[in-house]
């Protein structure tokens, strides 16, 4: 009986399948991209992300986690770690991999996917902003605002605006305070 060896068999015994997963998520993190079969792929999705995540934590103790699961490949570690402390992942909470499905194999028919790392950063959702509402009689149905939602280019620009303003008020006052110390100085 197969008690307590979580996941997919993979049409080997355990050992292979252990064997064979820890080669799939080395040969990922070293080549950023491999071309393999749908349910390795989502079998070692887990172990990928479980490793970045220890490299963003970054001590000793992860380090030698990481380096047990890739079965020793302490040079394959060091680049992951050094990759993740110079940023690749730092605005990113998880899904580190993406599987692009690429249809059947041609000779058994098995469903072939990219697995690749997602090393582009994440795109911040735009935000949403109230309308306000003109007053209405109180018998009329009380109704929620409007929720609109802005384009992030928008939201850019006005933050650029009220960057401006700070520093064109920031001049003002030091023009304000420049001329104050001229008067005292000349009373």
């Amino acid at each position: 009986m197969r008690h307590n060896y979580k996941g997919r068999k993979l049409g080997t015994d355990f050992s292979h399948t252990k064997a064979m997963k820890r080669s799939l998520v080395a040969a990922l993190l070293y080549n950023d991209r491999i071309k393999t079969i749908e349910s390795r792929a989502k079998e070692i999705r887990p172990d990928v992300d479980r490793i970045i995540t220890w490299a963003k934590k970054g001590d000793l103790h992860s380090r030698r986690l990481a380096i047990a699961k890739l079965g020793g490949d302490k040079e394959l570690v060091r680049e992951v770690f050094e990759k993740v402390e110079q940023g690749l992942f730092a605005d990113r909470n998880g899904g580190y991999t993406r599987i692009m499905k690429l249809g059947p194999r041609k000779g058994d028919g098995a469903p072939m996917v990219i697995m690749e790392l997602c090393t582009e950063p994440v795109k911040k959702k735009a935000k949403k902003v109230a309308e306000p509402k003109k007053a209405e009689p109180v018998a009329a149905k009380a109704e929620e605002p409007e929720v609109i939602d802005v384009e992030p280019e928008a939201v850019e620009v006005v933050e650029e605006a009220e960057a401006v303003a700070e520093v064109k008020a920031e001049e003002i006052a030091e023009a304000v305070d420049e001329a104050v110390e001229e008067a005292e100085k000349a009373e």
